[in-house]
Formats: structure tokens, sequence, C-alpha cells
């Protein structure tokens, strides 16, 4: 068994299809897909590539460490007492524990995560 993992949507099989919970759905009709790469077992870390069309969610991290590189697409995310920022295709952000704000999905958006907690 190799401990060297490619993350390559080629290599991914068939995504998970999922809808935002009614809770957290501020605007839209959202669509999520996730492709699961790979996970410590306990689910202490978890990497893959996650898509989600058009629309605006609360996004909560709790105790949870988020990595995110956008491969499509456009979000803007705007932290509970900051202004909004708009990321892109091709940029790297960290939603740190205890991240509170809103996720908007302008253009469909695929990123590379690394979750940790």
């Amino acid at each position: 068994m190799t401990l060297l993992k490619k993350i390559d949507l080629a290599e991914a099989g068939t995504p998970v299809a999922a809808k935002c919970a009614p809770e957290r759905l501020i605007a839209g009709d959202p669509d999520f897909l996730t492709w699961v790469f790979d996970d410590t077992g306990d689910g202490q870390i978890r990497t893959g590539i996650w898509e989600a069309t058009p629309g605006e969610n609360h996004s909560i991290k709790g105790e949870t460490f988020e990595f995110c590189h956008l491969l499509e697409g456009v979000i803007e995310l705007t932290e509970e007492g900051h202004a909004p920022r708009v990321f892109r295709k091709g940029d790297s952000f960290v939603m740190k524990p205890g991240y509170r704000g809103v996720w908007k999905t302008v253009e469909t958006v695929r990123k590379i995560y690394v979750i940790v907690g």
C-alpha cells in the first residue's frame, strides 16, 4: 500500500450528492457533490474534492480546520463581523476553528479540501 495519494478527479469515482441543510440555507437551492479521497478512519483528517452550484448558506466550522484550494468558480465569504472577501479559481484559503460566516457561491465552485478535527 502506498502512502502517497494523488488528488485527481479522473481517479475519484462516483461523487456523493447532497443538499444544503435547511437550517443553514440562506438563498438559492445549491447542489453539492463530494468526491472523498482519503481519511484517517477516525474522521479526524479528510481530503477530497467538493462542488457546489450557486446559492448562499451559513458556514460554521466548529472545532474543525479547513484548507481549501479553488479549482473552478467564484465564491464570496463573509466572516461574522468582517467585510466580504471574494475567492476565485486558483485561490487558496483556510477557515480556522470557530469560523462562522456566510458562504455565497457566485459561480459553480469546485475545491480541493483538507479538513482536520
